[in-house]
């Protein structure tokens, strides 16, 4: 079908991105909410450090919080704080402030791919020169490569069964290793029913968590959460980027 097939741009953008670009922190957004309160005001600290406790005592596997500035506007703008809950390249960020004389709680969920780029495969590549320097003088020339391949073709293996293996503890380690961690993901990494299964929890039960506690903490100073998301189906995209024009299929 001609509308699966991607355009020039799109492939030139690719090659780009592939020979120039660095990890996509930022991400694609899947899903978003935001809940306002009028006249209503708490400390964004104490709501994070509530669901961090909630959280912490679900013992969530895999799950990383941390709290991350972000500027309002411009880069010399006032910044806002945020909380990041991270589980397999999938992000959740939370915040809570005021606007005006109300208050808001947003709740986004954000995917970051493991793309590896053309700067990861030149790591790959100068890790296994250093191997081959260091190896060349007590082995010579030949039996250097030999040994360098089989080195390649053992990293391969490890990190195949990683994917496969019921050992967590292996799969986080690689996880948290710069380089190897994308390209485990993008290559070795397979998504089973468990990963699948647990990914739907994770996506599910972390963002109506954030939810329940906004309802408590406004609800005990008897102010209702009033969804901005429902209001019109324009209003609701508003917080999407504007998409590229398509161009009409020549006849």
């Amino acid at each position: 079908m001609p509308e699966l097939k991607p355009k020039k741009g799109e492939l030139l953008r690719n090659w780009i991105d592939f020979l120039f670009g660095f990890e996509n922190k930022r991400g694609e957004e899947l899903d978003y909410w935001i809940f306002f309160a009028d006249t209503f005001s708490f400390p964004p600290q104490e709501f994070y450090a509530s669901i961090e406790k909630e959280l912490t005592a679900r013992k969530i596997p895999t799950m990383e919080m941390s709290r991350e500035d972000f500027s309002e506007g411009g880069l010399l703008s006032d910044k806002r704080i945020y909380l990041r809950m991270f589980r397999e390249r999938l992000a959740i960020y939370t915040c809570a402030a005021p606007f005006g004389i109300g208050y808001f709680f947003s709740c986004r969920t954000v995917y970051v791919p493991a793309l590896v780029r053309l700067w990861h495969i030149l790591a790959a590549c100068i890790f296994f020169t250093i191997i081959g320097g260091l190896l060349l003088r007590p082995l010579g020339f030949t039996f250097t490569v030999i040994a360098v391949v089989a080195l390649v073709f053992a990293l391969a293996g490890v990190l195949r069964n990683a994917a496969s293996t019921a050992t967590i503890d292996l799969d986080a380690i690689l996880l948290r290793i710069p380089v190897i961690s994308t390209i485990y993901q993008n290559w070795f990494r397979d998504d089973t029913f468990y990963r699948l299964d647990t990914r739907v929890l994770y996506l599910k039960q972390v963002p109506a968590i954030v939810r329940a506690l906004a309802d408590d903490v406004t609800a005990a100073q008897g102010v209702k959460l009033v969804n901005q998301n429902d209001s019109t189906p324009i209003l609701a995209q508003l917080h999407r980027p504007p998409r590229p024009p398509t161009q009409p299929e020549k006849a």
